[in-house]
């Protein structure tokens, strides 16, 4: 059993009021809240060892380095890499597929195709729909049903021989559906392709095992993991990284320059080119022995709880539509009221105290598919109470009589 209201004390922000009412935060899908552990420590790396990392001999370079790279060790244990050396520092999700979907500029031509699922958050179509226009390949979309679920027999159907990469994500941001992506690696690597898991909504609520699962890139956000913005990791089996060319070009990426020609560095520095967000990579390892110290089993378990406890109540709410009921799903609620914009309500609960998304969530594909402008999304986090949602609820049903 998780101490609800000790966790919520790690939380400054959790205890202000917003609009003079207190704060229901439940736009976790967005982004995660700090505990006072990962603030103390971003100022603690600026007031002690703030230098450039991998370059200097004096004291405080080394103190930098030595703890950015500890912090990659941590990471890698976290989610059970071969090497630290796969575990890359990006700005974020985004950067990590922009890297990985640049890289495949050179491995695709003409006829090869690319495989996303219907449940994308935009970053995870854009840059591949960018390669597919550079390279002349093809992107193919793995359906899905009403339920929020993806289609596996159309996913078998689709893979062949000119399958090069298969990208989907981990856990829908859009509809918190939990996809079956050991299945689908598995399915994918029959025909000799590659799989990227985009982990940004997976990570708050599990640990992933990138060796079980035998993926071939693993992206996501520290920022949603109660970590810093402007820091994410990109994993990569080290045969992919060593294919694949490096993204940026800069200082750091580099073994030798000359203006005739320049080699590149060992991995992982092939990839991490310039001056990086040393203190958020620092302080993501932080967060992460945070949440390891809580427990992702404890996590998973109180989460599955508000999820349950949030749908029986908001489905007593007269005209409200839940989408996204897929049998495997996290702790996220989309849903419309009847007759009245999602805009409308989440402006609405906002004035008493109430956090949540309103729109397409960046995944508006979804939004085409049930034929609705958005949705209301509510996401859960381990600091959320059964009381904090029952506010919602109350909030809820004001903005309906208001609305309506």
């Amino acid at each position: 059993m998780l101490d609800i209201q000790k966790i919520r004390a790690d939380f400054p922000i959790l205890s202000q009021k917003v609009n003079g009412k207190p704060l229901v935060y439940f736009d976790n899908g967005a982004t995660s809240q700090k505990p006072q552990v990962v603030i103390d420590a971003i100022s603690k790396y600026y007031q002690e060892i703030n230098a450039n990392i991998h370059r200097g001999v004096h004291t405080l370079s080394q103190l930098a380095t030595d703890a950015y790279e500890e912090s990659r060790v941590k990471i890698q244990k976290h989610i059970n890499a071969k090497h630290n050396y796969e575990v890359l520092f990006t700005s974020g999700t985004t950067h990590a597929i922009n890297a990985v979907a640049n890289g495949f500029a050179s491995l695709l031509k003409s006829g090869d195709e690319v495989l996303v699922s219907a449940l994308e958050h935009h970053s995870n179509i854009v840059p591949w729909q960018m390669l597919c226009e550079r390279t002349g390949a093809t992107l193919r979309v793995i359906p899905m049903n009403d339920k929020g679920e993806l289609i596996l027999s159309e996913y078998e159907k689709l893979l062949s021989d000119k399958t090069k990469i298969v990208t989907v994500n981990h856990i829908s941001n859009a509809l918190g559906t939990i996809n079956p992506i050991k299945y689908m690696i598995d399915k994918a690597h029959e025909v000799g392709a590659a799989v990227l898991i985009d982990g940004a909504q997976a990570v708050p609520h599990l640990k992933p095992d990138v060796q079980a699962l035998d993926c071939d890139f693993y992206v996501f956000s520290g920022h949603k993991i109660c970590g810093p913005t402007g820091i994410g990791i990109l994993y990569g089996k080290e045969v992919w990284l060593n294919k694949l060319p490096p993204y940026q070009g800069g200082g750091e990426m580099i073994a030798t320059v000359s203006f005739e020609k320049t080699t590149y560095a060992d991995l992982p520095h092939k990839f991490e080119a310039g001056t990086p967000n040393i203190e958020a990579g620092i302080v993501l390892g932080t967060a992460i022995d945070y949440l390891n110290e809580i427990g992702f089993d404890n996590i998973a378990q109180y989460e599955e709880e508000l999820l349950e406890y949030a749908t029986e109540k908001l489905l007593q709410i007269d005209g409200l539509k839940i989408y996204g009921t897929a049998d495997s799903k996290t702790s996220v609620i989309s849903f419309n009221m009847d007759g009245i914009h999602p805009y409308d309500v989440g402006t609405i609960i906002d004035k008493l105290g109430i956090a949540v998304r309103t729109g397409h969530h960046c995944a508006q594909p979804i939004m085409d598919f049930y034929k609705i402008p958005g949705t209301i999304r509510a996401s859960f986090a381990f600091y959320n109470t059964k009381e904090e949602i029952d506010l919602m609820i109350d909030a809820l049903q004001k903005a309906q009589m208001m609305l309506r």
